[in-house]
Formats: structure tokens, C-alpha cells, sequence
């Protein structure tokens, strides 16, 4: 296949498989201004598929660098209330969301981490609402990534600017199943096998799930009525499935907000907020972070742990094994996007209510109570590797396998 015609079928996998356009359905893309050939062909796709109206909305990374380097400090407790509310009006519409990923990993390296957090801690603030659309699946929306030349270069060191986003076009067109000949008809099969095995551990009802691997032996208790999800999944609103990541691998579920204790250590470099943390660990008591190290990162890491309470616990437990494409192709993306289907991972921050029976009607307050965490953010961080083991815990205290040297057990 040449270069245009797998990202044609990129921006189709976009359009069909992430947003699932519907007819008369409006589209909002935020993307990168260096990604303007992909947005164009994702913006024919949408109308093709019968979108009323497409929005672009671009960004540059060395805009968004100047900012943090030369903005007074009161600039960074300030987001802008008119992109919050316009984005709920398109939730509310029934509007679909893209965004494209293309931020180089150490883009804020240098930024004092307090800019970082302040406007973090903002932003969150305002876009509560969108955010719990969002959660629930009240409103379609997708990520996917595409390469820019920072990036890239951090994939690929040894490569030129140009050989460096071409080599990582190739990995996430491999990654995305974009590089095959009907990659849409791939991904209805891969969303059935994700729906199946979902549906296999949710039958399940653990109570507790325990892992142990190198740095990590942790115990992770789940709510009552939770339900696993992965791939694709169903606009609550209006019925029909999109896929929220484009590539996944995974399937999740929250875990109760009181019931994680133990180590758990890192296995692949996390970039939160355009900073790499590296080779850290967390230590939890009855669900909260009471202590954490990281080789590199250890600020950006302590702003991500204290930026509100909620993200001092854990909101997403996520099943990847070691034998999966991403994984297999033994390529670090320092995204992720991408990384984190390469590997099981957990997740810091909110929780998702569509993981429990029921939970996307209830208030904030009642999910808090029922054990699912609620936070400003949620940021996920990966601790698989081929060391790692699995045991479920079932309600009558049997242990079963779940996994066995990274992969299922069952």
C-alpha cells in the first residue's frame, strides 16, 4: 500500500470505526496545523458519511510552548469559559468530538511544573461538565494520533526529521490496523473479541484482583455490579457504538476508590503534560497514594499525585496482554495513546460510571458513594510486562488466574 492510500483508510478508520459518523450528526476536530493533510481527508470522510457540519480547530505546539515560557503567572488559573460551553453545546447536540494527538513527549521540558498544574487544575474546572458527557458516552468522541516532527524524533533518535515521521507513520498505521486491506471490517472483529472477553470477566464479579511482578505486589478491590468495557462502546444517547481510542487493546473497568494497597512500579516512561516520568513507583493504603518515587519526573509526578484528592486514587484498572500487536512490535511510543496498549496499566483520577451497573445516572455524589473515584483528571501510567501475574479474587475468597507471565490465564 503507498503512504496515500493508508492514510486514506486512516482518516476513514477515524470516521467509521472512532466517531462513527451518523447522518446529520456535527463533527468538532482539534488538531495539529502540521497534520492539515489528514484533517482534510478526515473532514471529506465526515461529510461523506453525511456529517451537517465539520469544525477544525487547530493547535501548534510552539504557540502552546510560548505560552508556558513567557506568560505572566496569572494567565495559567485562567481557561477560557467559551470553548467549555461551546464544547457542551456540541455534546448536548449530539455533536462528535476528534482529537489528534501529535504533541512531542518533553514538549514542556524546563516548564516550571506549577504552570503546568495551575492551568491543569483550571481547565479541569471548567470543562467538568463536558468531561462527565464524555464519561458517560453522552456524546461520541475519539482520539487518535498523528506524527509530528518532535515526536517523532523521540521515537526514532537515530533518523532525520523527514525519515523520523515517515518511520512513525508506518508504526501507527501498523498499530491502528490502517495498513491492512479492510481495516474497518478488522476492527468490528477485534471490538467482538474485546466484547466477548469483557463480557467473560464481568460475569466473573471479582471482588479483588492481585498483582505481583517485579517492584509490584498490589491488591485492587472492585465495586459491587461493575461491568468491564473495551473497544467499542454506545452512545447512551442516541444507541449507536463508536470507539473512544483508536488503536486499544484493553479492556477496563474502575475499581473501588477505598480497596487498592500495595506497590506498584512502572514499566514503560509515562509523558504527562509534555514531561517524561520515568521508572516510578506508588505505594496505596486503603485506595490512596501515601508515597511515590520516580528516577525522573519525581515533580511532575507529585503535581499529578496532589493536583486534587481524587487523584491521589485510582480510577481505571486496565487488562492488555504482553502478546498484542503494539506489544509485539517491541516499539516505544512515549505516548500513550499507543503505550498503554502495549502493556496492563492503571490509571490515576476520575472513574468511569458506564463501569458500573447503572453508574451513568447517578450524580457525582452518588457515584463517590457507591466507590468510584471523581477528580480533575485521569491519567493513565503502564506497569505490564511479561513478568506479570494476575489472580481474581471471586466473592467466596477462590483465586483464579487471570493472567500468567503477562498474558490471560484463561
Amino acid at each position: 500500500m503507498t503512504f496515500a492510500e493508508n492514510l486514506e483508510k486512516y482518516a476513514e478508520l477515524a470516521v467509521r470505526i472512532g466517531c462513527n459518523i451518523q447522518p446529520g450528526q456535527s463533527l468538532w476536530i482539534n488538531g495539529p496545523i502540521d497534520s492539515a493533510d489528514l484533517i482534510r481527508l478526515i473532514t471529506r470522510k465526515a461529510y461523506e458519511a453525511g456529517a451537517k457540519n465539520v469544525q477544525v480547530e487547530w493547535y501548534d505546539q510552539a504557540v502552546n510552548r510560548l505560552k508556558y515560557d513567557l506568560a505572566p503567572e496569572e494567565a495559567f488559573g485562567e481557561y477560557p469559559a467559551w470553548r467549555a460551553r461551546a464544547l457542551e453545546q456540541e455534546a448536548e447536540k449530539n455533536g462528535a468530538y476528534l482529537y489528534i494527538e501529535s504533541n512531542d513527549p518533553e514538549l514542556m521540558k524546563g516548564v516550571d511544573p506549577k504552570r503546568l498544574s495551575a492551568f491543569s487544575k483550571a481547565a479541569g474546572a471548567e470543562l467538568v461538565k463536558w468531561r462527565e458527557y464524555m464519561g458517560s458516552y453522552r456524546m461520541t468522541w475519539c482520539i487518535i494520533g498523528a506524527p509530528s516532527v518532535g515526536w517523532a524524533r523521540k521515537v526514532y533518535p537515530d533518523k532525520e526529521d523527514s525519515e523520523a515521521v515517515q518511520a512513525l507513520w508506518e508504526a501507527i498505521f501498523r498499530a491502528t490496523r490502517a495498513d491492512q486491506d479492510d481495516p474497518v471490517a478488522l476492527w468490528r472483529e477485534h471490538n467482538a473479541k474485546l466484547r466477548a472477553k469483557r463480557e467473560q470477566l464481568t460475569a466473573k464479579q471479582y471482588r479483588k484482583l492481585h498483582y505481583r511482578a517485579p517492584g509490584t505486589e498490589l491488591t485492587v478491590a472492585l465495586p459491587e455490579r461493575h461491568l468491564w468495557r473495551g473497544g467499542s462502546v454506545a452512545n447512551t444517547r442516541a444507541g449507536f457504538e463508536f470507539n473512544p481510542n483508536v488503536p486499544t487493546e484493553e479492556v477496563f473497568v474502575s475499581p473501588h476508590r477505598d480497596g487498592t494497597n500495595g506497590v506498584v512500579h512502572s514499566t514503560k516512561p509515562l509523558s504527562y503534560q509534555g514531561s517524561l516520568i520515568e521508572n516510578f513507583s506508588l505505594t496505596f493504603e486503603n485506595g490512596r497514594v501515601v508515597d511515590f518515587q520516580a528516577e525522573k519526573g519525581y515533580e511532575n509526578l507529585k503535581n499529578l499525585v496532589e493536583l486534587d484528592e481524587g487523584s491521589h486514587y485510582l480510577g481505571e484498572i486496565a487488562l492488555v496482554p504482553h502478546d498484542s500487536p503494539i506489544s509485539n512490535s517491541k516499539q516505544l511510543f512515549f505516548n500513550t495513546l499507543y503505550d498503554e496498549n502495549a502493556s496492563n496499566h492503571l490509571a490515576l483520577g476520575r472513574a468511569f460510571p458506564t463501569t458500573l451497573e447503572g453508574g451513568e445516572d447517578l450524580s457525582p455524589e452518588e457515584q463517590l458513594a457507591a466507590g468510584l473515584n471523581t477528580s480533575l483528571t485521569h491519567v493513565d501510567f503502564m506497569i505490564g510486562s511479561a513478568e506479570m501475574d494476575i489472580d481474581g479474587e471471586l466473592a467466596d475468597g477462590t483465586i483464579e488466574p487471570i493472567f500468567r507471565k503477562g498474558n490471560w490465564a484463561f
